[in-house]
This record gives structure tokens, C-alpha cells and sequence, in this order.
């Protein structure tokens, strides 16, 4: 930081040779936010984490977040029974179905998973997510009705996705 700093002062800048590919890729990212607006955004990640829980409860599992006001819009860890391995499920995603699920981490290692549902996410992708989950929670052996958790998801989302105001 103190080189940053010490340039910045002369005029100059840059220390070292500027990473441009991430400067590109951060205008990128802010003209999204912009383009949405970031109420928006923010009220697009509540749908999303709400429409998450709801599909978890429907499969029969629990969020691994103990109290309501500490769900999290950006990401769910969904608790999975004592007889399945929770780091199986991640695997069989990415190795099967090409999705991308978190590991628990730490004291939660085996026993959870993770949904992101941050980020240039909508709700078609998030349903797609869902399915996939569903599809590899029957393969490690967990009794979970296909097209439960995407259907409960869709209710909620149905009911609650506003209108693309670009669109209106």
C-alpha cells in the first residue's frame, strides 16, 4: 500500500504494471450494477435467498443458520442428514451435473453444502441450480421428491418477481 501511495503523490499512479484485465473486469461489473440500479440488486438477492430456503424446506432439510435474522441473501449452507457426506454431494455436482456447489468448512465439513446466489444470478438459473441439487441428492441416496424444491421455489418466485423496469 505504501508504494501505491508514494506513486499516487508523484503523479504516476501505478507502482508496477497495472493489472488492466481486472480494471476491465470491475467497469464491467459496476456498468451491470448501474444498468440495474442497486436497490434492485439487493432485493434480486433476497428473492433469490428466500426462494433458496423455501426449496430446502421442501426437500426435508434445514438451513445450517440457527436463527432467522442471521439467513443470509448471498449464500444458503443446507444441513445434510448424518449418513450422507455432504463433501460427495459437492463432488457428484461438479463431476456429473457441471455445478458448482460450496464445501462446509471447518466444524461443518461433511455436514452442509452451499447455494451461492450472489452475484449476475436470476431466478431461470437459480430454478436450474435447484433441479441440479435435486437430481444429486438422489444420487448419494437422499429420498427427495424431483421437482419438490424447484416448485417451491417457483411459487415463491412467481409471486414475487417484479417486473425488468428496462422492460416496462
Amino acid at each position: 500500500m505504501e508504494n501505491y501511495l508514494k506513486f499516487y503523490k508523484l503523479g504516476t499512479y501505478w507502482p508496477y504494471t497495472p493489472s488492466i484485465q481486472l480494471l476491465y473486469g470491475l467497469r464491467a461489473a459496476l456498468d451491470l450494477l448501474f444498468e440495474e440500479g442497486l436497490d434492485n440488486v439487493i432485493a434480486r438477492h433476497s428473492r433469490l435467498g428466500k426462494a433458496t430456503r423455501h426449496a430446502v424446506e421442501a426437500w426435508g432439510l434445514k438451513n445450517c443458520t440457527q436463527k432467522e435474522e442471521w439467513v443470509s441473501d448471498t449464500v444458503t449452507a443446507v444441513l445434510v442428514p448424518p449418513y450422507i457426506d455432504s463433501t460427495e454431494i459437492v463432488r457428484r455436482a461438479w463431476k456429473r451435473y457441471n455445478l458448482s456447489l460450496g464445501l462446509g468448512l471447518n466444524k461443518i465439513a461433511g455436514k452442509v453444502f452451499r447455494i451461492g446466489h450472489l452475484g449476475n444470478l436470476n431466478e431461470l438459473q437459480l430454478l436450474g441450480c435447484l433441479a441440479g441439487v435435486e437430481m444429486v441428492l438422489r444420487d448419494v441416496g437422499y429420498p427427495v421428491k424431483l421437482g419438490s424444491g424447484v416448485a417451491a421455489a417457483s411459487a415463491y418466485l412467481q409471486n414475487n418477481i417484479p417486473l425488468i423496469p428496462s422492460r416496462v
